[in-house]
């Protein structure tokens, strides 16, 4: 008789760069990001994705690579794909409203999507279930602002179709007929 042989249990994300990914090190990593620099008489913090984001554009994308970082080792530390989906939400908002000069830069340091990233990770870590059910009621919510946010513009072309329409041809067209 043979002996049988035990399968070997892999765990579900790859181990490399162990010391990469501690938590410390992406504290420390969002902390530079974010809010190591602080102006003296206020509570205003800011870190190097705030300085990056200066530089129009390509700042803000750099910014975003760096965010990255945490996303890639939520991934590989096991965090639920929903939190990682939530924290690659965070960065984009960050980077798209980055974008904006002036006022996106101070939005990217307000919204401080490293120090929120890193805050999901830690919590889905101890607690994944609560920070599952967050993760999904934000990215639902989001989902509703994208939604109104395309169909504002497709009803204000109909209705500008509309009045073309009635002052090229006479014709209205009704949506209640659509309906």
């Amino acid at each position: 008789m043979q002996p049988q042989a035990q399968p070997e249990i892999l765990s579900p994300r790859i181990k490399r760069a162990k010391g990469l990914f501690d938590d410390e090190n992406l504290d420390i990593l969002s902390h530079i990001l974010d809010d190591f620099i602080q102006i003296p008489g206020t509570s205003i913090r800011f870190g190097l994705d705030g300085i990056m984001g200066l530089i129009p554009g390509f700042g803000d994308v750099l910014g975003g690579i760096a965010s990255c970082i945490i996303i890639l080792a939520a991934w590989m530390r096991g965090v639920p794909y929903v939190t990682v989906a939530r924290m690659v939400a965070n960065v984009g908002i960050e980077v798209i409203f980055g974008s904006i000069p002036i006022v996106g830069d101070m939005f990217d340091i307000a919204w401080r999507a490293n120090r929120r990233n890193y805050a999901l990770l830690a919590g889905s870590l101890e607690n994944p279930r609560k920070h599952t059910i967050q993760s999904w009621i934000f990215l639902g919510c989001l989902c509703l602002v994208m939604f109104f946010i395309m169909l504002i513009p497709m009803l204000i072309v109909a209705w500008l179709a509309n009045g073309i329409f009635h002052q090229l041809f006479g014709v209205s067209v009704h949506f209640k007929t659509w309906i």
